[in-house]
């Protein structure tokens, strides 16, 4: 495994660790389809939360979160109507009320571990 895809594991594992200490379900990681992959898939009572966790080991060029541009907002949209036709009718899936985008960043450097969550970021 590649020290980037590593550090990317890393920070997944972070993100559904924290997110499911703040109260939300995690009903699937690393979902992928032809438009790309969703990190994490949850929900938060009726709300539907797709997740875009980005992990960096050094905030030295800014917050990993920034890294979320306009272009993988639109892509982030495009997978998360994607996911939703995908499970469609599934009895073992909940009707949602809403859906969210969120994003997690994680820093992993010498000082120890940041977890920033910004709800509804995109």
């Amino acid at each position: 495994m590649r020290a980037k895809d590593a550090i990317g594991r890393f920070g997944e594992d972070v993100a559904v660790r924290f997110l499911t200490d703040a109260g939300l379900t995690v009903l699937e990681r690393n979902w992928r389809c032809p438009f790309g992959e969703i990190d994490i898939v949850a929900h938060e009572g009726q709300e539907l939360v797709v997740v875009e966790v980005k992990t960096r080991s050094s905030a030295a060029f800014g917050s990993p979160a920034e890294a979320v541009d306009r272009a993988k907002a639109a892509r982030l949209r495009r997978l998360a109507v994607a996911w939703i036709d995908a499970h469609r009718g599934d009895p073992a899936v909940p009707p949602w009320t809403a859906v969210r985008i969120d994003v997690v960043a994680v820093v992993r450097d010498r000082r120890g571990l940041l977890v920033d969550h910004f709800p509804g970021a995109v």
